[in-house]
């Protein structure tokens, strides 16, 4: 069985086939899939789409969603978090973050939209779900001065010394379609070498798509879905000198470990 910690099935770019996308994902042995919403307008959404597919739901607002938002909208993020936890389906505050890529991000904003959501999850004792690019000493900087029970670091993508920190505070680090990559060296050697608890797969689908959703003459790609968790979860053993079925086992652990919740619907 293999699970899928990230994966944005509630995205209207899946409204037209979300049936045949998860039936796809299911041949394949993906059993469950993590689903953490991006903003406030699609809380609900999230979680119905994780309530018919028998799936898990985190809420936040994404880092790149922030000039849309609100700051009442924190508000509302702790309201329906609050209720949601007497929710099964419910495991986490995500997507949350930062992300230094784009420059005209506001990062002042950003990272007061990163803090009041941590401040959410640690006054609910939830882990967190975390978008990292280009900011993880900055991420670093506020899970120090507020404390959250670890989560994953999503799509992960820095240096071991920066690894580090993350790892002691229980985090997971996510690894994905870009591990795919022939060329994505660093995260290659990255996912071969690191302990085994510390890891989890995901696809970030329909992000982030694997090489070879990917046309190489045009580099345009096709959209991604979580049935390519398999081929992303093979190429995890290969890179480890392991077997499929020791990957899914230990990503079962780790996605558990990372999300406590999460076992209550996997038993």
């Amino acid at each position: 069985m293999l699970i899928d910690t990230h994966c944005h099935l509630d995205a209207d770019e899946f409204d037209a086939d979300r049936d045949q996308v998860v039936s796809r994902a299911r041949a394949g042995e993906v059993a469950m899939m993590v689903l953490p919403a991006a903003h406030v307008s699609h809380f609900v959404k999230c979680a119905a789409v994780a309530h018919e597919f028998g799936l898990a739901y985190a809420l936040g607002v994404h880092p790149l969603w922030i000039e849309r938002a609100l700051e009442t909208d924190i508000e509302q993020l702790r309201a329906t978090a609050t209720a949601a936890l007497a929710d099964r389906r419910f495991v986490a505050i995500g997507e949350i973050g930062i992300d230094l890529y784009a420059p005209t991000q506001d990062l002042a904003r950003q990272e007061w939209f990163f803090r009041e959501q941590l401040k959410v999850a640690r006054d609910l004792g939830l882990p967190v779900i975390v978008h990292v690019r280009r900011s993880a000493d900055l991420l670093l900087k506020h899970l120090r001065r507020i404390e959250v029970p670890g989560g994953i670091i999503h799509a992960f993508n820095a240096s071991p010394q920066q690894a580090q920190p993350f790892l002691e505070r229980g985090f997971r680090l996510g690894f994905g379609g870009a591990m795919t990559y022939a060329g994505s060296q660093r995260i290659r050697r990255f996912a071969a070498t690191l302990p085994d608890t510390t890891w989890v797969l995901e696809t970030d689908a329909p992000d982030i798509p694997p090489q070879w959703l990917r046309d190489r003459a045009s580099g345009v790609a096709t959209r991604n879905e979580p049935g390519e968790l398999p081929r992303i979860a093979q190429v995890m053993a290969e890179l480890r000198g392991q077997s499929l079925a020791q990957i899914a086992a230990q990503n079962r652990i780790n996605a558990c470990a990372a999300l406590p919740r999460l076992a209550t619907l996997l038993d």
